[in-house]
């Protein structure tokens, strides 16, 4: 992997771990700074969102200060210039789902396009 990739991988993990935090996540306007305009997510339950409707579940405390979701296996790719595909296992409080998303670079900086969860045992 270049340097550049590398640079690349890196700030879209950063811009991972900052949407898990449960202090970003309290904030709408933290977490609008990382979706993109055009964010979709297909949630672990099925249901599709969009940035507007992701800030009610991220602002009403869906993860707990107590209770970070746990990070493992996480692992990015750079897909193209200015697109990178993020791959992970998160575990929020037992429930388990391989999260996968996409970040592309706007000029406003790294920003998640698309996210995707999947139950696991």
């Amino acid at each position: 992997m270049t340097d550049e990739s590398e640079r690349a991988v890196r700030a879209a993990i950063d811009g991972e771990m900052r949407l898990l935090d449960p202090e970003v996540r309290a904030s709408p306007g933290r977490v609008r700074e990382l979706l993109d305009p055009e964010f979709t997510e297909i949630g672990a339950s099925g249901r599709r969102w969009d940035a507007e409707s992701i800030l009610t579940v991220t602002s009403g405390g869906s993860v707990s200060p107590e209770s970070p979701v746990e990070v493992s296996e996480m692992s990015g790719v750079v897909l193209a210039p200015g697109i990178v595909h993020l791959t992970y296992l998160a575990d929020n409080q037992g429930r388990r789902a391989w999260r996968s998303s996409v970040w592309r670079l706007t000029e406003t900086g790294w920003r998640m396009y698309f996210h995707q969860g999947t139950l696991t045992s």
